[in-house]
């Protein structure tokens, strides 16, 4: 099986249909890139990329807590370092010291598949972020949705959860509007917000990605000599967006996490 990325990502800048008289913008199509057929499944660029990541992950994370020891070594001491910031600045400040243990196996994983997933958008064997697909965001965002409503019907009871959604000290009168707008925010905006931040960012953060390099190519291959030199500052714009969006991919998986950690912390708290 070969991962391959879009022919521009290698050299080859597209054109309009007239015969290469024009430049030819990237449309979502970029993102469809199909590698073979298992039935009436089709597997995917980023469904192998997903699978890939999940697999080397889950082999170093196993090889490198496997043999802990109270001196760590370099590999453990890396692993410990990454492990502690969705440890203590994630799961521990937003749920809170009494319960986050039970709940750091998920925000961990979620974190961490979130990032790399990301990251695959910097791999020059990808270039095409794994969650840059609706379908990804739309799974992680389908678990924590279950998550957080099973710990609130689990903590309040059935009637108790619903009852709890609607903040306490609201006058009779008003809790008729608050309630609906309540349950629109814990069962649509939440999952709806969460997924669509993640695939949005991913998206758009590509496809700017993939502008500036297609345009840099077709600027240094069709245009003048006015347009070579322009290539150069396009080809330098495309490296400041790819550092730009290592950025943004971390912080997506830090958000992510962080509004995980948050519903999970709402659900469990007392009083909404």
């Amino acid at each position: 099986m070969t991962l391959t990325a879009p022919a521009s990502w290698v050299g080859t800048a597209p054109t309009a249909s007239g015969g290469g008289e024009g430049y030819q913008t990237p449309t979502p199509e970029i993102f469809w890139q199909p590698l073979f057929e298992l039935g009436p499944i089709t597997v995917t660029n980023q469904m192998a990329w997903a699978a890939i990541i999940t697999a080397a992950l889950s082999f170093a994370m196993i090889a490198l807590s496997k043999n802990a020891a109270v001196v760590p070594g370099k590999g453990q001491w890396l692993f410990e370092n990454f492990y502690n910031l969705p440890r203590n600045t994630i799961a521990r400040d937003m749920i809170g010291t009494r319960h986050f243990r039970q709940y750091l196996p998920l925000i961990v994983t979620l974190f961490t598949m979130v990032l790399f997933f990301n990251l695959a958008g910097s791999f020059f064997g990808s270039m095409m972020p794994v969650t840059s697909k609706i379908g990804f965001p739309i799974a992680l965002t389908l678990v924590v949705y279950v998550v957080y409503h099973w710990i609130g019907v689990k903590k309040h009871g059935l009637g108790g959860y619903f009852k709890h959604m609607v903040p306490g000290g609201l006058p009779k009168a008003v809790v008729p509007v608050i309630f609906p707008l309540e349950l629109i925010t814990y069962f649509i905006t939440r999952p709806l917000t969460l997924a669509l931040r993640l695939f949005g960012n991913m998206f758009a953060g590509h496809m700017l990605i993939y502008l500036f390099v297609t345009g840099a190519f077709y600027f240094l291959i069709e245009g003048d000599i006015l347009l070579k030199l322009v290539s150069l500052p396009t080809f330098l714009m495309a490296g400041v967006m790819l550092v730009f969006e290592l950025l943004v991919q971390f912080l997506q998986a830090f958000v992510f996490a962080l509004l995980t950690a948050s519903y999970i912390a709402g659900a469990l708290a007392d009083d909404h």
